[in-house]
Order: C-alpha cells, then sequence, then structure tokens
C-alpha cells in the first residue's frame, strides 16, 4: 500500500503544485485589475460602475486583461515616442521624495534582471560556500562597480547564491574571478538542480567535478 501511495502522490503532486501556481498568479492579477478598475467606477455613473463590477467578477477577466495591458505598454514603449513619455515618467517619480527611492531602485533590479542587454543569471559556476571544503551554485549577476571596485584588487564577479528549496532568498557575494568555476549547464538547468536539492541532476558532462575543473579557467 505505501508503494501504491507514493506512487499516487508523485502522480499528483506535480499537477497540484502547477495548478496552485496558476491560480495564485490569476488571483494576483485579478487583484490587480480589481485595484485598477475602482477609481474607474469612482468617475462614472452608478449604472456604468454596477456593469463594470459585474464586469470584473467573471473568472479569469482580469488576468487577461492585466496581460492584454502588458502587452499594450510593452508596445508603447518600445517606439521613440512611448521611450520619451517613459523617460518624462522616470524624471517625475525622480522628483517625489521617498517614492523615488524606491521606484529607482526597484526599477534598476528589473531592469537588470529582465533587460534584454543584461547580464544577470546569464551564467551559472561553481564556488566554494559556506567554507573552503564546500562547494554550491551560484549565478554571476555582474561586475562590482563604484566604491566596492575601487577597493579590491583584480577582476571580481558579483553573486546571487540562492537558498534550496526557495531560490528566492539567498546571499550576495563577491569574490575573484579566479575562484569562480564556470558551468556549462544553462540557468535554467541550475535552477532545476537548486530547487530539488540536488536529485535533479543535468545531463551527463554538464557539472564538471570540483576535483577536474580549471581553478582559472574564465568562461
Amino acid at each position: 500500500m505505501k508503494k501504491y501511495l507514493l506512487a499516487g502522490l508523485l502522480t499528483w503532486l506535480p499537477i497540484a503544485v502547477t495548478l496552485w501556481v496558476l491560480l495564485w498568479v490569476q488571483g494576483l492579477l485579478d487583484g490587480m485589475f480589481k485595484g485598477l478598475l475602482r477609481p474607474v467606477q469612482a468617475l462614472v455613473s452608478k449604472e456604468a460602475a454596477d456593469g463594470l463590477a459585474g464586469f470584473s467578477q467573471l473568472p479569469g477577466v482580469g488576468a487577461l486583461v492585466m496581460v492584454l495591458l502588458l502587452l499594450l505598454t510593452g508596445v508603447f514603449v518600445a517606439n521613440i515616442f512611448g521611450q520619451w513619455w517613459l523617460r518624462q515618467w522616470d524624471m517625475l517619480m525622480g522628483r517625489i521624495p521617498i517614492v523615488k527611492s524606491i521606484y529607482s531602485s526597484v526599477k534598476q533590479v528589473s531592469d537588470t534582471l529582465f533587460s534584454s542587454s543584461g547580464n544577470a543569471f546569464r551564467e551559472a559556476v561553481l564556488v566554494r560556500y559556506p567554507h573552503g571544503e564546500s562547494w554550491t551554485i551560484a549565478f554571476v549577476t555582474g561586475r562590482p562597480g563604484g566604491e566596492v571596485a575601487e577597493h579590491l584588487a583584480g577582476e571580481h564577479v558579483s553573486l546571487y547564491v540562492p537558498t534550496t528549496p526557495n531560490p528566492t532568498s539567498g546571499f550576495f557575494l563577491i569574490m575573484p574571478r579566479a575562484s569562480v568555476r564556470p558551468l556549462s549547464m544553462s540557468v535554467d538547468e541550475a535552477l532545476k538542480y537548486i530547487i530539488s536539492m540536488g536529485v535533479v541532476a543535468p545531463p551527463a558532462g554538464l557539472l564538471p567535478s570540483p576535483e577536474g575543473a580549471d581553478p582559472n579557467r574564465v568562461g
């Protein structure tokens, strides 16, 4: 019986988690849509407001509208006219106390992570952490800059070491480039390896052994 119960669990668990994540994303988008809809309801007549309220209660409508809004926004800001308006908006947000600190920080991080020209999470590497006798997988996020770079001698890289099984939390490290060992695996394969706590290993040959890797290889 234990064997059959485990087989059933392994069959349904991925499906249940996938549905839970999709429903969570849908609920998040629906909530954002209703939040944007409230100011509109306050400006229109009662009949129109009631109609919008009924429309917002339809399952999945909020998520569909938010995806469409994101798509239209992307089309708008992809041209010269949209870029000009985006710069004006950035300047406006940069003049508001408190808001400018939050907005500029989030914008810098999001631009780094999601920009097609960015370097964040583009390379999986092997590093010694948390001590010299253990190894873990990290992601190169760039190179140190500003005052930090002035205090470092030689080439260094900025690394993000995710935790297991939740890679959204982790540690930020700055290490010499010579101490970092590049991996052939993709970022997706490395994330699967981390989230599964080493159970879902990458294909053979993608994860070099620490003993056989060249510590001076820079990839």
